[in-house]
């Protein structure tokens, strides 16, 4: 009489363990991170629309002073806070500010255009651009 195996081995059980501790090791940081950068382009897209609305201002009064941001920008977002500084008769700048999962993230644009990252949690820093990707990397 033969006896037919009724569910699976140690050794199988042990195997599937290893390569889902695995693949969760290198697919968990790898999500993480693809998280992070989509976060990043909440505050791009307000600090972009801001210093067009600055601009706009700029071309009706001929000065940054008395543009309050208000109307080009929320003064947060779930992930960043916003706010105005240097707002003078030729010069502003516009922070964004990480909060949440986002705390460490700082963003800055000025009348010039001049894209800044001044914090990034980690990963990097850069005073011509953005940085949305780890080692301080920019997108084009």
């Amino acid at each position: 009489m033969t006896r037919s195996q009724a569910g699976f081995t140690l050794i199988e059980v042990l195997v599937t363990v290893v390569i889902v501790g695995i693949l969760s090791a290198v697919a968990i940081p790898a999500y993480s991170g693809h998280v992070t950068r989509s976060r990043t382009a909440e505050a791009f897209t307000a600090l972009g629309a801001a210093q067009a609305n600055a601009e706009q201002f700029w071309g009706n009064n001929r000065t940054y002073a008395g543009y309050d941001g208000a109307s080009a920008f929320p003064a947060a977002t779930p992930n960043f806070t916003y706010a105005l500084s240097n707002a003078t008769a030729s010069t502003f700048t516009i922070t964004a500010t990480g909060r949440a999962r986002m705390t460490g993230f700082t963003y800055t644009i000025d009348q010039n255009g001049t894209r800044a990252t001044t914090a990034t949690a980690g990963w990097g820093t850069n005073t011509a651009c953005w940085v949305d990707k780890k080692g301080g990397q920019c997108s084009s």
